[in-house]
């Protein structure tokens, strides 16, 4: 018995056929979206803006699965006949309005050009003002509605961008009969849903990016949304009234998309669900366990097991049970800029390609910490965790006219450690057991170098998961569960995850250096972040100096 799992990433979709009795993956197929740059829909006019084209996420779903079919009917043993299911992860918060048939607004010629009918990709920060304004209206009247996101709502999130569609859009938030998050959208194209209401909505985006909960009867009231804009409160019953953890199918292939993809009809469909969350599952995640899925950004996650008492914790992006696993809270804190600050520099402002990746990660790998005498915040697109706040920038400290480029690469590696390393002790400050650290996507597979640095800027080992396409095989695993080919999500993932044998453990020697370095990070993060708004930075340039002297 085969699943198929499908991983829809911010450049490009994944399919992914994996063989449900140990998770051997018998064939994939990655297919980038044509529109935009890089498949991310831009506006010169404003750096916030990020949108994508509905219509590649339908060419890439038919090219992609076609496409590992192929691939894996070259293998011995398998045929299309074989699959049992079909799970699918996305990015998150990215919603997409549509018609009153579930049809992407941005399919209709009158909007297909219009940048505010598109998906609203999760790095679209356009909708700041709204999360504060958000932000501060719960604090007043609903504290309970953020306590379990941190305290703060954030301008990547489902409500935030309604309410910008809303006030700057108008035109287009009235043509959309409804708002779909990505990850429930594709399930239910897939199951041949042609009313939004119908539509089965995962509590993963829900709960985390859209304040729902059972606890206050599932979506915000239409009174808090009404003091935020009438329209709000009129749209709230045409979205949803209840959302599902993973051991709830998101309906089953329709006869359509059966035949355009080569597969059996009536194959159930997982629940959709964020890709970091699946990424999650597809690395073992269980309590005790702290997965870093690093990619364009990071998101790390974890739980607890659902009997247990977790306490609210500032500054993270959500406490939500089912999440991730069903019966556990899942928990999500991530960086918004990782492998897109290494981009910006070494692509954008070094003008380089690969070839100038490697020639400036050789470089660096001769570079002991502190040497350079820098120390930069991995802010390039705001901070998602702990601050929250998508209005801070990136900054580099201590340069001089000696300074390389390969010093500047090493630094902004060194800032995204310290980043993971201010969640990690966020985590652990509020009693969430850490034991372990599993790590998946392209840099950590492709890296050793920033593995090495991550592992002694943190203190902890850093382990690599087994699978390159761990989100893929995560929806994978969740459809193999559904289908009944394991009992339960803890054996499916003994039977179909795995780690490397390749493990990064912190060296005493650069540990001591990055503590220092560490702390100097903290006097400028909390500094520029608002948390110490008397700081005295007077000395941070000269211990650099004095750091590097040593």
């Amino acid at each position: 018995m085969f699943t198929l799992g499908l991983d829809y990433g911010t450049n490009s979709v994944r399919a992914l056929v994996v063989r449900c009795a140990d998770g051997a993956e018998f064939g994939s197929c990655v297919v980038p979206y044509p529109h935009g740059r890089e498949g991310v829909l831009l506006d010169p006019r404003d750096h916030q803006l990020a949108r994508q084209h509905p219509g590649d996420y339908l060419f890439g779903l038919k090219k992609s699965v076609r496409g590992a079919l192929a691939a894996a009917r070259k293998k011995r043993g398998f045929t299309a006949a074989q699959v049992i299911g079909i799970g699918v992860d996305t990015t998150g918060s990215s919603p997409l309005p549509v018609d009153r048939h579930n049809r992407a607004l941005a399919a209709d010629p009158r909007w297909a050009k219009n940048l505010h009918a598109q998906c609203w990709l999760w790095k679209d920060h356009t909708s700041y003002r709204e999360a504060a304004e958000i932000t501060a209206l719960a604090a007043k009247i609903r504290p309970h509605f953020i306590a379990k996101c941190g305290n703060t709502y954030s301008s990547e999130w489902f409500w935030s961008k309604l309410l910008h569609c809303r006030r700057t859009a108008p035109a287009v938030f009235r043509a959309a009969w409804s708002w779909v998050e990505l990850a429930d959208w594709i399930p239910s194209v897939l199951a041949g849903v042609t009313a939004p209401e119908q539509v089965v909505r995962g509590i993963c985006c829900a709960g985390h990016k859209a304040l729902y909960s059972d606890d206050w009867g599932g979506l915000p009231d239409p009174e808090f949304l009404a003091q935020l804009d009438p329209a709000l409160a009129d749209l709230r019953d045409r979205l949803y009234a209840k959302a599902h953890d993973a051991t709830q199918s998101a309906g089953r292939l329709c006869p359509e998309w059966a035949a355009q993809l080569g597969l059996p009809a009536g194959l159930p469909l997982a629940i959709g669900e964020m890709d970091v969350h699946y990424g999650a599952i597809g690395c073992g995640v269980a309590e005790g366990t702290l997965v870093k899925v690093i990619g364009t950004s990071t998101c790390d996650c974890g739980v607890v097991a659902a009997d247990q008492a977790v306490p609210d914790i500032p500054g993270i992006c959500g406490i939500v049970p089912g999440a991730i696993l069903p019966g556990y809270y899942g928990l999500e804190a991530g960086q918004s800029a990782v492998g897109d600050i290494f981009k910006w520099w070494v692509e954008g402002v070094c003008a380089g390609d690969a070839a100038r990746h490697a020639r400036l990660t050789r470089e660096v790998a001769l570079q002991p910490p502190g040497a350079s005498g820098l120390l930069a915040l991995d802010w390039q697109n705001g901070n998602r965790t702990i601050l929250v706040d998508p209005l801070l920038t990136g900054l580099i400290v201590g340069c001089t006219l000696h300074t390389t480029q390969a010093e500047i690469y090493r630094a902004l590696i060194e800032a995204t450690a310290f980043g993971a390393r201010a969640i990690i002790e966020r985590f652990r400050a509020y009693g969430v057991p850490i034991h372990r650290v599993v790590c998946a996507g392209g840099i950590a597979e492709k890296n050793p170098l920033l593995m090495q640095i991550y592992a002694d800027v943190t203190g902890c080992t850093m382990l690599v998961s087994g699978s390159s396409q761990a989100c893929a095989l995560g929806a994978a695993l969740s459809a193999a569960v559904l289908a009944g080919a394991h009992p339960d999500f803890p054996t499916a993932q003994r039977r179909m995850t795995s780690l490397k044998k390749i493990s990064y453990r912190p060296r005493p020697a650069a540990q001591r250096t990055y503590d220092q370095l560490y702390a100097l990070y903290r006097q400028v993060h909390d500094a520029f972040g608002g948390l110490n708004r008397s700081a005295d930075l007077s000395r941070v340039m000269k211990d650099l100096l004095a750091l590097k002297a040593r």
